[in-house]
Parts: structure tokens; sequence; C-alpha cells
């Protein structure tokens, strides 16, 4: 089958990447045959995919990637050709109280799709014919301190059930690439943020909080940085590793755009103080400071230099508008 008929599973197609995932590769793809693999947990919604249900090229797959038996009979009917591998256990408060689910999720989950992988598409396949696309989050470096960035190259000290699960399955592509010569690619990315997000994430949980006027919780002193990159961009990035990456190979994915904690709720606070009519400074009175999250890392900051310099990638600067574009986008879900 060549590159312009391809049969592509993207797991997690339902979720908040996934989707924009989906709906990116339908409509620019009309070649390809989207099958949207979700098992529909609570972050999981069809809704996030229902402009494009009706297209021809799409096709939705309730399943758990657990279940091998299932995934193989998906590989088979589908006759699948690659595979954009996004389904996951993320939200890292949940993987302290319930580290089983990850493991069992991210690990199991990603065994299951690499075999059946393997095992459909056989020995001797080229990079054209079939590409394992393993997403990942910058989260398996661990944590830095005030200076540097991570690199491809950085060495994984993953903090907490999460990241540990997510390591895991990075560890595990690059092994059936090693040992079958299953043709993959890796990318590590920094924190998405865009529509469509299950509001658990900080970015929706501080627009819920401030339109319900309820305390906005803020780990510790909200010194933590994170990186911030647009999902839209990070899509683009994936579409461009998945055709043009190299197997085998990593690519970090990041927004160059870091923020503490603390300086991203105020901006968000401002701003809704201005959309909802309400006196500057109000939203910001409902900061609450809480206990830190267990083993918080302080920073995490991605150098996508590889992906810039080999694939000619970049992501959007413009923070503020579509920061505001995605504030605005929750307003409307939240008042829905």
């Amino acid at each position: 089958m060549s590159l312009n008929q391809k049969n592509i599973l993207v797991t997690g197609g339902a979720g908040f990447i996934g989707c924009h995932l989906v709906k990116h590769l339908v409509n620019k793809y009309p070649n390809y045959t989207i099958v949207n693999f979700d098992k529909l947990t609570y972050a999981g919604d069809l809704a996030n995919v229902a402009e494009i249900e009706l297209s021809s090229n799409y096709r939705f797959v309730k399943g758990d990637i657990c279940d091998y038996d299932f995934v193989l009979e998906t590989f088979r009917r589908y006759e699948i050709t690659d595979v954009m591998h996004l389904a996951a256990e993320s939200h890292v408060d949940r993987s302290i109280s319930n580290p089983f689910e990850f493991i069992q999720t991210n690990v199991m989950g990603t065994a299951c799709l690499l075999q059946a992988a393997s095992i459909s598409w056989g020995e001797g396949y080229s990079r054209e014919d079939h590409m394992f696309y393993h997403v990942s989050t910058d989260e398996v470096y661990g944590s830095l301190g005030a200076e540097g960035l991570f690199h491809e190259t950085t060495a994984y000290d993953p903090r907490s059930p999460y990241s540990a699960s997510k390591a895991s399955s990075d560890h595990l592509v690059r092994a059936y690439f090693h040992t079958y010569k299953l043709p993959v690619v890796i990318s590590n990315c920094s924190n998405n943020y865009g529509p469509n997000q299950y509001p658990e994430k900080l970015i929706p949980v501080v627009i819920k909080q401030i339109i319900d006027m309820r305390p906005i919780p803020v780990y510790g002193k909200g010194e933590n940085i994170r990186d911030w990159l647009f999902v839209q961009d990070h899509v683009e990035a994936i579409d461009l590793i998945f055709h043009k990456g190299q197997v085998g190979e990593t690519y970090n994915v990041g927004g160059h755009n870091e923020w503490q904690n603390i300086e991203l709720v105020h901006k968000m606070c401002a701003i809704l103080d201005k959309k909802l009519e309400r006196k500057q400074g109000e939203s910001a009175s409902l900061i609450s400071y809480v206990t830190d999250r267990k083993g918080h890392d302080l920073r995490y900051a991605i150098d996508s230099t590889k992906l810039q310099a080999e694939l000619g990638w970049k992501p959007s600067m413009q923070f503020d508008e579509k920061l505001e574009m995605t504030i605005d986008w929750y307003l409307n879900y939240f008042n829905a």
C-alpha cells in the first residue's frame, strides 16, 4: 500500500490531543482511512469528533488497547498499515492515587499494540509500508532546575507513576524496533493546551473555578514551571514526524513558552475579569494555595531544535492569542 493509501489506527482519538489529530488527518488526507480506536473513558468523548463522524474516510471502533485479541482483530479487519498511539492515562494526580491503572493502560496497552503490529505486518517491511508512532511526554526526563532544557539524549528519570509508565512504554517501543525491526518513531511533548481538554488539567480547571467563583487550587507556591504547547502545533508536528521522521528516532516537541503556574493563573484571571465583566483582581482573589503534589517536578522545558532543524517544524509564538481563543472555547463549553 502506498503513502497515498494508508489505513491508520489512531488510539485515543476521542481524547484531547487525539481528537484534534483525527480531525486533522481526516480533512487533510482523503485517501487515508482513519480508524479512531478509543475506550471512551471519562476523558474520551465522541462529541469531540462529531464534525467528521460521517466522513467517508473515518471509522470509529470502541475498544480497549489492553484487549490484545480485539486489538489484533481490529488490525486485520481494517488492514491497519500504521499506528499513531496516543491512548493513555495521563493525569499525574490520578496516577498517584491509582498507579496500577496507569501501568495497565500505558505499559500493557502499548505492549498489546506493538505485538499486534508486529504479528500483523510480519518482517521485511519498509518505512513506506508501515510506521508505529508512539506519542509520549517530557515528564519521562524527570525535573529540571532553573536552567537547561530536555534533549532527546537526556537520561530518563521519571518521578511519578504516570511518567514511569510512559517511560516504560517508550522503552518497549524501542525494544520492538531493535528486536523485531518494527519501524517506530517516538515524540516527547511538553504540556498541551487548547479546546477539548477534559477539565482536570490546569487551564480548564482555572477557567471553570473562575466562572463558578470558587477557589482556584494552586499547588505549593505556584512556582513550578511548564512549557506550554498549543495542541494544533503539536498535531502538525505529529503529522510531519509521521511522514518525514527517521525510523527509530525520537523527536522532542516543545512550545518554547515557559510559565510559572502562578504567573499563568494570574494571566488567565486578568483575561477572564475582562471577559466576564468583573473588577480587575476579582478572579485573582479566588487563588487558594494548597498542599503541593507528592514528588512535584519543579520545571519542564523542551529543546525541539532537532525537530526544527531536520524537519522544519516550529511552534506558533502567538501565546496570548491562542490562550484567549482557548478561554473563549471553554467559556462557551461550560456555559452551553
